[in-house]
């Protein structure tokens, strides 16, 4: 599925920005404004062995592609689909014993591509590779030398028998996937496994305070006849209506950071002098950097705040390497005693304590304590709700995390509350037809069967709940029932 003549957008001059994208009607909150499948996409080194190379869905146990032994399926049908992509790709891994980096497969994949259809795969592709940006020009010389490392083992990996190519033009590919790659998810969307190519999103330029979302749809090879599959696509999803003659914005970044800092990484990695309406106000930066007042009501001192601004960055490095190394009682050890440290200067809305939440309810909840992550969540969400777009699919995904920790901690009313909370933001950000979606909707509904439950006798519920949760039958009027936990 690409993009159709139909689809409501053009591109046009958008002044420093270059070229963008706008509608050519009025839309509505929710509408997908056009789908496009990738140019071409690979799966990210780290994950090969975990990831369908076709779908992008994680696996427990993938099929192996039995010739490169590197590629890995869902299974025969999704190796099937993906055999015309991956049959000059498996050639090449076999010659040279190993596959290259995904930057390099990348690259490959986009040449052949190129090769056979000329650049431009449908008459709704509204640019070519070509005239995509690389900003080569403006890379530091660390990321030139990087780049020059990919293109020489980019030459080692080409086969012989394929078209050569011209290593400027093989610089150029490269510079256009640093800058406009998009990042795949999982079927999740909880973590990145992929990166590909899609030239029409290429097109839609950067707000900090968007009004689409980019969401990436798997598609579906389950079916044994090919003519009813559905190719792995992008959503573009309007996060608000949209007047007819608007410019088509997503965010290249997090909105989770203050202005400047968002600017200096937009800089860094898409060479850009980020002048949005947020990051030119400033806006929501004081509610990222809010403190608490003192006991005598005063703003506590510039020296305190830089003291606990720099102690927290500390300690988030130290989650983080505790976390790489599965030492999970140590990152609560030292969540804990961040925000022991924070609680009295910072406010819930302040980044650094709204990271150490996030972590801390996150591992809580695989270690299944759930009572204390519950708490830890929905102070998360309450400082995420201030900041955040109000159909943020961040936003979304995080109050589904939090309802769902509720639930487990039997926090019954709550949760269901989240999750309806949730599903009204993911409708708009991912449709119904998505796999979180469905998700979503199952555990609503049984959150809402569960609360009726609740109402109407607590102890009977939690009694159900407890019997559910160490997989006994609890007998009721006579009959055994079990619910979900």
């Amino acid at each position: 599925m690409t993009v159709e003549k139909t689809d409501p957008v053009e591109v046009f001059g958008a002044g420093l920005k270059g070229r963008g994208l706008r509608g050519t009607r009025d839309l509505s909150a929710g509408e997908v404004v056009f789908a496009e499948a990738s140019f071409a996409a690979v799966v990210l080194d780290s994950l090969s062995l975990q990831v369908c190379h076709s779908c992008f869905r994680r696996q427990v146990n993938p099929h192996r592609c039995a010739q490169c032994k590197f590629a890995h399926y869902c299974d025969r049908t999704c190796q099937r689909a993906a055999w015309d992509e991956h049959r000059k790709e498996c050639s090449a891994i076999r010659n040279i014993g190993k596959a290259p980096n995904e930057n390099v497969r990348l690259v490959a994949r986009i040449l052949w591509r190129i090769q056979k259809h000329t650049g431009l795969v449908s008459d709704s592709q509204l640019t070519t590779l070509d005239m995509l940006e690389d900003h080569l020009s403006r890379m530091t010389p660390e990321d030139l030398k990087e780049l020059k490392v990919d293109v020489k083992t980019f030459y080692t990996y080409w086969p012989k028998k394929s078209k050569a190519v011209g290593e400027d033009y093989v610089s150029h590919l490269f510079g256009v996937i640093s800058c406009n790659g998009f990042t795949l998810s999982d079927q999740r969307g909880l973590q990145s496994v992929g990166i590909g190519l899609f030239p029409n999103l290429c097109l839609v330029n950067h707000d900090c305070w968007p009004n689409c979302t980019v969401i990436l749809n798997h598609g579906d090879q389950s079916a044994l006849d090919a003519s009813f599959h559905s190719s792995r696509r992008i959503e573009l999803r309007a996060l608000e209506p949209i007047s007819a003659g608007q410019e088509l914005t997503v965010s290249y970044v997090d909105f989770l950071s203050v202005s400047t800092d968002r600017q200096r990484l937009l800089q860094q990695q898409y060479y850009f002098d980020c002048k949005c309406e947020h990051c030119v106000n400033g806006t929501k930066d004081e509610l990222m950097t809010a403190v608490k007042p003192t006991e005598d009501g005063k703003q506590p001192s510039a020296e305190v705040v830089k003291q606990l601004t720099d102690f927290s960055l500390q300690a988030l490095v130290k989650i983080e390497a505790a976390r790489a190394q599965g030492n999970f009682h140590e990152v609560i050890r030292i969540c804990r005693e961040c925000l022991e440290k924070q609680d009295p200067v910072f406010a819930d809305t302040n980044v650094h304590v709204l990271r150490v939440l996030s972590t801390a309810s996150e591992v809580l909840s695989f270690l299944q304590q759930f009572q204390e992550a519950a708490g830890y969540a929905q102070r998360m969400v309450d400082g995420y709700m201030k900041l955040y777009h109000p159909n943020n699919a961040q936003l979304g995904m995080a109050i589904m995390r939090a309802g769902v920790t509720h639930w487990h901690a039997g926090l019954i009313e709550a949760a269901h509350g989240l999750i309806c909370r949730a599903y009204g933001i993911l409708m708009i950000t991912h449709g119904p037809h998505h796999p979180i979606s469905k998700d979503l909707e199952a555990m609503r509904r049984q959150t809402e069967m569960e609360l009726r439950m609740f109402k109407q006798n607590e102890h009977v519920y939690h009694s159900m709940r407890e019997a559910a949760l160490t997989s006994k039958p609890m007998s009721v009027a006579g009959e055994q029932v079990q619910i979900k936990a």
